[in-house]
């Protein structure tokens, strides 16, 4: 498997990019997605199908929605492996009282924070680096 796996060269080399997009989180019952909608992530739950995907986007389908966030990627190729990468980083975020919804991707990791707290996070995010 490629991708860092020691976690101070992950911390220290981590470079968190805002994505400018307010996302939002949906879920559907059935597993049909709705036409035109191209979600940043679709995962199958036993209760439903959830999506990640633009505020614009569930408002233009109808979709109720929860959890207006914004999109941090952590710009350094981590390994799927490593360990306590996203636990060092939740920890960080949660002693200023921030929770984070993490997905990993092959190659890096992305956080989805409060909308209104993306600020704070990366600021916090950039001190964690060093």
């Amino acid at each position: 498997m490629t991708g860092e796996h020691d976690l101070d060269t992950l911390l220290a080399s981590m470079d968190p990019v805002l994505d400018p997009e307010i996302y939002v989180f949906v879920t559907l019952k059935d597993r049909h997605l709705p036409t035109g909608i191209a979600p940043r992530m679709t995962f199958q739950e036993a209760e439903g199908t959830t999506l990640i995907l633009t505020r614009a986007e569930a408002k233009a389908a109808a979709l109720p929605y929860a959890f207006a966030a914004r999109m941090i990627t952590l710009n350094v190729h981590s390994a799927l492996e490593a360990v306590g990468f996203i636990a060092r980083v939740a920890t960080a975020l949660a002693a200023h009282g921030m929770g984070v919804n993490p997905v990993a991707g092959y190659y890096h990791d992305h956080l989805f924070v409060p909308q209104d707290r993306a600020d704070d996070a990366i600021r916090i995010l950039r001190t964690l680096a060093g």
